[in-house]
Protein backbone atom coordinates (compact mmCIF):
# COMPACT_ATOMS: atom_id res chain seq x y z
CA UNK A 1 0.00 0.00 0.00
CA UNK A 2 2.73 2.28 -0.16
CA UNK A 3 1.84 4.22 -3.29
CA UNK A 4 -1.26 4.49 -1.98
CA UNK A 5 -2.73 3.06 -5.25
CA UNK A 6 -4.62 0.33 -3.59
CA UNK A 7 -7.33 1.77 -1.67
CA UNK A 8 -9.65 -1.11 -0.06
CA UNK A 9 -6.76 -3.33 -0.51
CA UNK A 10 -8.76 -4.10 -4.24
CA UNK A 11 -5.78 -6.36 -5.94
CA UNK A 12 -3.45 -6.88 -3.39
CA UNK A 13 -3.01 -10.64 -3.02
CA UNK A 14 -2.96 -11.34 1.18
CA UNK A 15 -2.38 -14.94 1.12
CA UNK A 16 -2.58 -17.80 -0.77
CA UNK A 17 -4.99 -20.65 -0.09
CA UNK A 18 -6.39 -23.88 -1.15
CA UNK A 19 -9.94 -23.59 -0.49
CA UNK A 20 -11.77 -21.47 -3.61
CA UNK A 21 -10.87 -19.85 -6.75
CA UNK A 22 -12.55 -17.14 -8.08
CA UNK A 23 -12.17 -16.40 -11.57
CA UNK A 24 -12.27 -12.56 -12.37
CA UNK A 25 -12.45 -12.63 -16.23
CA UNK A 26 -13.78 -16.01 -16.85
CA UNK A 27 -16.78 -15.58 -13.91
CA UNK A 28 -15.90 -18.98 -12.29
CA UNK A 29 -16.32 -20.10 -8.15
CA UNK A 30 -14.20 -23.46 -7.70
CA UNK A 31 -14.49 -25.14 -4.48
CA UNK A 32 -11.56 -26.65 -3.50
CA UNK A 33 -11.30 -27.84 -7.78
CA UNK A 34 -14.88 -28.58 -8.10
CA UNK A 35 -17.38 -26.02 -9.83
CA UNK A 36 -19.70 -24.23 -7.33
CA UNK A 37 -22.24 -24.28 -9.87
CA UNK A 38 -22.12 -28.56 -10.22
CA UNK A 39 -22.14 -28.92 -6.45
CA UNK A 40 -25.37 -26.75 -6.35
CA UNK A 41 -26.71 -28.65 -9.32
CA UNK A 42 -26.05 -32.35 -8.24
CA UNK A 43 -24.44 -31.87 -4.63
CA UNK A 44 -26.00 -31.36 -0.84
CA UNK A 45 -24.74 -28.56 0.77
CA UNK A 46 -23.84 -30.93 3.17
CA UNK A 47 -21.08 -32.81 0.90
CA UNK A 48 -20.19 -28.87 0.12
CA UNK A 49 -19.58 -28.61 3.85
CA UNK A 50 -17.35 -31.63 4.48
CA UNK A 51 -16.01 -30.58 1.36
CA UNK A 52 -14.52 -27.28 2.70
CA UNK A 53 -13.91 -28.27 6.40
CA UNK A 54 -12.62 -31.30 5.73
CA UNK A 55 -11.08 -31.07 2.30
CA UNK A 56 -12.56 -33.46 0.34
CA UNK A 57 -16.17 -34.57 -1.05
CA UNK A 58 -17.70 -37.18 1.64
CA UNK A 59 -18.43 -41.39 1.13
CA UNK A 60 -21.83 -41.91 1.39
CA UNK A 61 -20.65 -43.16 4.73
CA UNK A 62 -18.77 -40.56 5.73
CA UNK A 63 -21.67 -38.12 4.45
CA UNK A 64 -24.03 -40.19 6.54
CA UNK A 65 -21.36 -39.87 9.57
CA UNK A 66 -21.81 -35.87 9.23
CA UNK A 67 -25.28 -35.71 9.18
CA UNK A 68 -25.18 -37.29 11.85
CA UNK A 69 -22.84 -35.27 13.95
CA UNK A 70 -25.09 -32.25 12.50
CA UNK A 71 -28.07 -33.23 13.62
CA UNK A 72 -26.43 -33.88 17.64
CA UNK A 73 -25.34 -30.41 17.25
CA UNK A 74 -28.64 -28.61 16.27
CA UNK A 75 -29.98 -28.85 20.01
CA UNK A 76 -29.28 -25.83 21.98
CA UNK A 77 -28.44 -25.71 25.42
CA UNK A 78 -30.93 -24.25 27.78
CA UNK A 79 -28.67 -21.14 28.77
CA UNK A 80 -28.31 -20.39 25.53
CA UNK A 81 -32.44 -20.84 24.91
CA UNK A 82 -32.41 -18.06 27.56
CA UNK A 83 -29.88 -15.39 25.93
CA UNK A 84 -31.99 -15.59 22.54
CA UNK A 85 -35.27 -15.18 24.42
CA UNK A 86 -34.20 -12.06 26.46
CA UNK A 87 -32.49 -10.61 23.62
CA UNK A 88 -35.29 -7.37 22.73
CA UNK A 89 -37.77 -8.28 20.01
CA UNK A 90 -36.68 -5.37 18.04
CA UNK A 91 -33.06 -6.59 17.40
CA UNK A 92 -31.36 -7.11 14.21
CA UNK A 93 -31.48 -11.04 13.66
CA UNK A 94 -27.44 -10.60 12.43
CA UNK A 95 -26.93 -8.75 15.96
CA UNK A 96 -29.12 -12.25 17.28
CA UNK A 97 -26.55 -14.43 15.62
CA UNK A 98 -23.43 -12.50 16.34
CA UNK A 99 -24.59 -12.84 20.54
CA UNK A 100 -25.21 -16.03 20.21
CA UNK A 101 -21.96 -17.83 19.06
CA UNK A 102 -19.71 -15.25 20.87
CA UNK A 103 -21.88 -17.22 24.03
CA UNK A 104 -21.78 -20.47 22.55
CA UNK A 105 -17.90 -19.94 22.90
CA UNK A 106 -18.62 -19.32 26.34
CA UNK A 107 -20.24 -22.43 27.34
CA UNK A 108 -18.72 -24.85 24.88
CA UNK A 109 -15.24 -23.18 24.38
CA UNK A 110 -12.78 -24.25 22.02
CA UNK A 111 -10.05 -24.91 24.12
CA UNK A 112 -7.83 -26.83 22.27
CA UNK A 113 -7.37 -26.14 18.20
CA UNK A 114 -7.42 -30.06 17.92
CA UNK A 115 -11.75 -29.65 18.99
CA UNK A 116 -11.53 -27.18 16.22
CA UNK A 117 -13.73 -28.98 13.71
CA UNK A 118 -16.07 -30.50 16.20
CA UNK A 119 -16.58 -26.46 17.02
CA UNK A 120 -16.89 -26.19 13.45
CA UNK A 121 -19.68 -28.65 12.73
CA UNK A 122 -21.51 -27.45 16.17
CA UNK A 123 -21.64 -24.16 14.72
CA UNK A 124 -22.90 -24.97 11.63
CA UNK A 125 -25.77 -26.76 13.11
CA UNK A 126 -26.75 -24.68 15.78
CA UNK A 127 -26.70 -21.20 13.46
CA UNK A 128 -29.50 -22.16 12.24
CA UNK A 129 -31.47 -23.44 14.99
CA UNK A 130 -30.26 -19.54 17.02
CA UNK A 131 -31.83 -17.98 14.41
CA UNK A 132 -34.96 -19.83 14.27
CA UNK A 133 -35.41 -19.97 17.81
CA UNK A 134 -35.04 -16.54 18.00
CA UNK A 135 -37.18 -15.41 15.62
CA UNK A 136 -40.49 -17.63 16.14
CA UNK A 137 -40.26 -16.84 19.85
CA UNK A 138 -40.65 -12.89 19.13
CA UNK A 139 -42.77 -13.87 15.90
CA UNK A 140 -45.03 -16.18 18.01
CA UNK A 141 -44.29 -16.54 21.77
CA UNK A 142 -43.21 -20.19 20.60
CA UNK A 143 -40.51 -22.19 22.08
CA UNK A 144 -39.80 -24.32 19.46
CA UNK A 145 -37.83 -27.65 19.41
CA UNK A 146 -34.84 -27.44 17.09
CA UNK A 147 -34.13 -30.48 16.47
CA UNK A 148 -36.02 -32.17 13.40
CA UNK A 149 -35.99 -35.17 11.64
CA UNK A 150 -34.73 -33.52 8.31
CA UNK A 151 -31.15 -34.83 7.80
CA UNK A 152 -30.78 -31.31 5.58
CA UNK A 153 -29.48 -27.70 7.00
CA UNK A 154 -32.33 -26.42 4.42
CA UNK A 155 -35.35 -28.95 5.06
CA UNK A 156 -34.58 -27.62 9.20
CA UNK A 157 -34.34 -24.37 8.41
CA UNK A 158 -37.54 -24.45 6.48
CA UNK A 159 -39.30 -26.56 9.08
CA UNK A 160 -38.54 -24.31 11.76
CA UNK A 161 -39.52 -21.48 10.25
CA UNK A 162 -42.87 -22.57 8.91
CA UNK A 163 -43.56 -25.21 11.77
CA UNK A 164 -43.85 -28.28 9.04
CA UNK A 165 -41.76 -30.26 6.68
CA UNK A 166 -40.76 -28.20 3.40
CA UNK A 167 -41.46 -29.72 -0.09
CA UNK A 168 -38.66 -31.50 -1.39
CA UNK A 169 -38.45 -28.60 -4.32
CA UNK A 170 -38.41 -25.80 -1.89
CA UNK A 171 -35.73 -27.99 0.24
CA UNK A 172 -33.64 -28.34 -2.93
CA UNK A 173 -33.84 -24.76 -4.11
CA UNK A 174 -32.41 -23.82 -0.20
CA UNK A 175 -29.56 -26.26 -0.21
CA UNK A 176 -28.47 -25.00 -3.85
CA UNK A 177 -28.83 -21.60 -2.26
CA UNK A 178 -26.89 -22.38 0.49
CA UNK A 179 -24.32 -24.28 -1.50
CA UNK A 180 -23.78 -21.17 -3.91
CA UNK A 181 -23.06 -18.96 -0.51
CA UNK A 182 -20.81 -21.14 1.40
CA UNK A 183 -17.71 -19.71 0.00
CA UNK A 184 -15.71 -16.56 -1.78
CA UNK A 185 -12.19 -16.49 -0.96
CA UNK A 186 -11.07 -13.85 0.63
CA UNK A 187 -14.06 -11.07 0.86
CA UNK A 188 -14.05 -9.10 3.81
CA UNK A 189 -16.08 -11.28 6.54
CA UNK A 190 -13.55 -14.42 5.80
CA UNK A 191 -10.51 -11.69 5.64
CA UNK A 192 -11.80 -10.58 9.78
CA UNK A 193 -11.87 -14.42 10.85
CA UNK A 194 -8.56 -15.08 9.72
CA UNK A 195 -7.38 -11.66 10.86
CA UNK A 196 -8.56 -12.75 14.16
CA UNK A 197 -7.46 -16.72 13.81
CA UNK A 198 -4.39 -15.18 12.76
CA UNK A 199 -4.09 -14.14 16.67
CA UNK A 200 -4.44 -17.60 17.53
CA UNK A 201 -7.43 -16.58 18.93
CA UNK A 202 -10.71 -19.49 19.40
CA UNK A 203 -12.87 -20.37 16.36
CA UNK A 204 -15.60 -18.77 18.10
CA UNK A 205 -14.14 -15.21 18.39
CA UNK A 206 -13.16 -15.58 14.43
CA UNK A 207 -16.77 -16.44 13.57
CA UNK A 208 -18.51 -13.41 15.84
CA UNK A 209 -15.93 -10.75 13.99
CA UNK A 210 -16.96 -12.40 10.85
CA UNK A 211 -20.48 -11.98 11.82
CA UNK A 212 -20.31 -8.19 12.76
CA UNK A 213 -18.11 -7.78 9.05
CA UNK A 214 -20.71 -9.25 7.50
CA UNK A 215 -23.44 -7.04 9.36
CA UNK A 216 -22.20 -4.10 7.34
CA UNK A 217 -24.48 -3.02 4.35
CA UNK A 218 -21.14 -3.39 2.22
CA UNK A 219 -20.93 -6.51 2.35
CA UNK A 220 -24.39 -8.20 3.62
CA UNK A 221 -27.43 -7.08 2.99
CA UNK A 222 -27.95 -6.00 -0.55
CA UNK A 223 -30.35 -9.00 -1.25
CA UNK A 224 -32.66 -7.10 1.33
CA UNK A 225 -32.05 -3.97 -0.24
CA UNK A 226 -32.98 -6.15 -3.42
CA UNK A 227 -36.22 -7.18 -2.23
CA UNK A 228 -37.29 -3.41 -0.91
CA UNK A 229 -36.84 -2.13 -4.44
CA UNK A 230 -38.63 -5.06 -6.03
CA UNK A 231 -41.32 -5.10 -3.56
CA UNK A 232 -41.96 -0.99 -4.55
CA UNK A 233 -43.62 -1.96 -8.41
CA UNK A 234 -46.32 -3.38 -9.23
CA UNK A 235 -45.44 -3.96 -12.96
CA UNK A 236 -41.95 -4.82 -14.63
CA UNK A 237 -43.01 -1.70 -17.04
CA UNK A 238 -42.90 0.59 -13.95
CA UNK A 239 -40.04 -0.47 -12.37
CA UNK A 240 -38.32 0.04 -15.60
CA UNK A 241 -39.02 3.53 -15.64
CA UNK A 242 -38.57 4.06 -11.78
CA UNK A 243 -35.35 2.75 -11.91
CA UNK A 244 -33.89 4.71 -14.85
CA UNK A 245 -34.97 7.75 -12.90
CA UNK A 246 -33.29 6.78 -10.32
CA UNK A 247 -29.85 6.44 -12.09
CA UNK A 248 -30.61 9.60 -13.02
CA UNK A 249 -30.45 10.72 -9.73
CA UNK A 250 -26.95 8.90 -8.84
CA UNK A 251 -28.94 7.04 -6.42
CA UNK A 252 -26.99 3.63 -5.55
CA UNK A 253 -29.16 0.47 -6.26
CA UNK A 254 -27.81 -2.90 -4.65
CA UNK A 255 -27.40 -6.06 -6.36
CA UNK A 256 -25.52 -5.06 -9.46
CA UNK A 257 -21.91 -5.31 -10.09
CA UNK A 258 -19.72 -7.09 -7.70
CA UNK A 259 -15.83 -6.06 -6.49
CA UNK A 260 -14.61 -9.30 -8.15
CA UNK A 261 -16.03 -10.65 -11.05
CA UNK A 262 -15.73 -8.39 -14.43
CA UNK A 263 -18.24 -9.38 -16.79
CA UNK A 264 -20.99 -11.86 -14.63
CA UNK A 265 -21.69 -13.48 -11.52
CA UNK A 266 -21.77 -16.75 -12.54
CA UNK A 267 -23.87 -17.67 -9.43
CA UNK A 268 -26.53 -15.62 -10.53
CA UNK A 269 -27.81 -17.89 -13.78
CA UNK A 270 -28.88 -20.89 -11.52
CA UNK A 271 -30.40 -17.82 -8.68
CA UNK A 272 -32.48 -16.76 -11.76
CA UNK A 273 -33.11 -19.87 -13.09
CA UNK A 274 -34.46 -21.20 -9.62
CA UNK A 275 -36.28 -17.91 -8.60
CA UNK A 276 -38.15 -18.27 -12.13
CA UNK A 277 -39.35 -21.68 -11.01
CA UNK A 278 -40.57 -20.84 -8.16
CA UNK A 279 -42.49 -18.22 -9.38
CA UNK A 280 -44.38 -20.30 -11.92
CA UNK A 281 -45.05 -22.84 -9.71
CA UNK A 282 -46.43 -20.22 -7.31
CA UNK A 283 -48.83 -18.59 -9.64
CA UNK A 284 -47.62 -15.32 -9.07
CA UNK A 285 -45.06 -14.06 -10.93
CA UNK A 286 -45.33 -10.55 -10.28
CA UNK A 287 -41.48 -10.40 -8.30
CA UNK A 288 -39.97 -12.25 -10.69
CA UNK A 289 -40.84 -10.57 -13.66
CA UNK A 290 -40.13 -6.94 -11.88
CA UNK A 291 -37.00 -8.17 -11.20
CA UNK A 292 -36.21 -9.51 -14.79
CA UNK A 293 -37.18 -5.72 -15.65
CA UNK A 294 -34.90 -4.34 -13.15
CA UNK A 295 -31.65 -6.58 -14.31
CA UNK A 296 -32.86 -5.26 -18.12
CA UNK A 297 -32.69 -1.80 -17.20
CA UNK A 298 -29.67 -2.07 -15.09
CA UNK A 299 -27.94 -3.91 -17.77
CA UNK A 300 -29.46 -1.51 -20.91
CA UNK A 301 -28.28 2.33 -18.86
CA UNK A 302 -25.16 1.22 -16.85
CA UNK A 303 -23.85 -2.68 -18.22
CA UNK A 304 -24.14 -3.68 -14.30
CA UNK A 305 -25.00 -7.27 -14.08
CA UNK A 306 -27.07 -8.92 -11.49
CA UNK A 307 -24.84 -10.59 -8.99
CA UNK A 308 -25.73 -13.65 -6.49
CA UNK A 309 -27.92 -11.36 -4.04
CA UNK A 310 -30.58 -9.95 -6.71
CA UNK A 311 -32.22 -13.17 -8.05
CA UNK A 312 -31.73 -15.22 -4.52
CA UNK A 313 -34.21 -12.21 -3.24
CA UNK A 314 -36.71 -13.58 -5.10
CA UNK A 315 -35.89 -17.12 -4.15
CA UNK A 316 -36.27 -16.53 -0.38
CA UNK A 317 -39.12 -14.87 -0.77
CA UNK A 318 -40.87 -17.15 -2.76
CA UNK A 319 -40.27 -20.11 0.07
CA UNK A 320 -41.66 -17.99 3.10
CA UNK A 321 -38.50 -16.61 4.33
CA UNK A 322 -39.08 -12.85 5.55
CA UNK A 323 -36.55 -10.08 4.39
CA UNK A 324 -35.11 -9.39 7.59
CA UNK A 325 -33.63 -13.11 7.68
CA UNK A 326 -32.20 -12.86 4.35
CA UNK A 327 -28.33 -11.56 5.48
CA UNK A 328 -28.35 -14.55 8.40
CA UNK A 329 -29.15 -17.28 6.08
CA UNK A 330 -25.80 -15.91 4.90
CA UNK A 331 -24.12 -16.80 7.75
CA UNK A 332 -25.70 -20.31 8.30
CA UNK A 333 -23.78 -21.21 4.83
CA UNK A 334 -20.78 -18.93 5.12
CA UNK A 335 -19.84 -20.61 8.74
CA UNK A 336 -18.14 -23.66 6.57
CA UNK A 337 -16.08 -21.18 3.77
CA UNK A 338 -15.09 -19.15 7.38
CA UNK A 339 -13.95 -21.96 9.87
CA UNK A 340 -12.35 -23.65 6.56
CA UNK A 341 -9.95 -20.84 6.49
CA UNK A 342 -9.43 -20.38 10.25
CA UNK A 343 -8.29 -24.02 10.27
CA UNK A 344 -6.11 -23.30 6.94
CA UNK A 345 -4.78 -20.08 8.68
CA UNK A 346 -3.80 -21.69 11.53
CA UNK A 347 -1.93 -24.84 9.38
CA UNK A 348 0.96 -22.21 8.12
CA UNK A 349 0.02 -19.19 10.63
CA UNK A 350 1.74 -15.60 10.56
CA UNK A 351 0.14 -12.74 12.13
CA UNK A 352 -1.57 -10.56 9.58
CA UNK A 353 -0.43 -7.23 10.40
CA UNK A 354 -0.04 -4.64 7.48
CA UNK A 355 1.46 -1.21 7.41
CA UNK A 356 0.21 1.93 7.02
CA UNK A 357 1.01 4.84 4.76
CA UNK A 358 1.18 7.78 7.09
CA UNK A 359 -0.65 11.10 5.47
CA UNK A 360 -1.11 12.93 9.57
CA UNK A 361 0.95 16.28 10.03
CA UNK A 362 4.88 16.60 9.71
CA UNK A 363 7.18 15.36 12.83
CA UNK A 364 6.23 18.80 15.57
CA UNK A 365 7.43 19.21 19.06
CA UNK A 366 5.36 19.34 22.41
CA UNK A 367 4.17 22.85 23.57
CA UNK A 368 2.95 23.71 27.52
CA UNK A 369 -0.84 23.80 27.94
CA UNK A 370 0.23 27.48 29.00
CA UNK A 371 1.68 28.16 25.61
CA UNK A 372 -1.19 26.97 23.74
CA UNK A 373 -3.65 29.94 24.71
Amino acid sequence: MGNGNTPGLAGVIAGKTAICAVGEEASSLRYRGYDALELAEHASFEETAHLLLIGELPSRAELSRFNARLAAGRTLPPELRGLLEAMPAESHPMDVLRSGCSFLGQLEPETDFTQELDSAIRLVAALPSMLLYWHRYVADGARIETATNDDSVAGQFLNLLHGKAPTEAHRKTLDASLTLYAEHELNASTFTARVIASTMSDIHSAVTGAIGALRGPLHGGANEAAMALIERFSSPGEAAEEVRRMLGRKERIMGFGHRVYRTSDPRNAPNKRMAERLAAESGDTRLFDVAEAIERAMWEEKRLFANADFYSACIYRYLGIPTKLFTPIFVCTRVTGWCAHVFEQRADNKLIRPSAEYVGPAPRPYLPLEARG
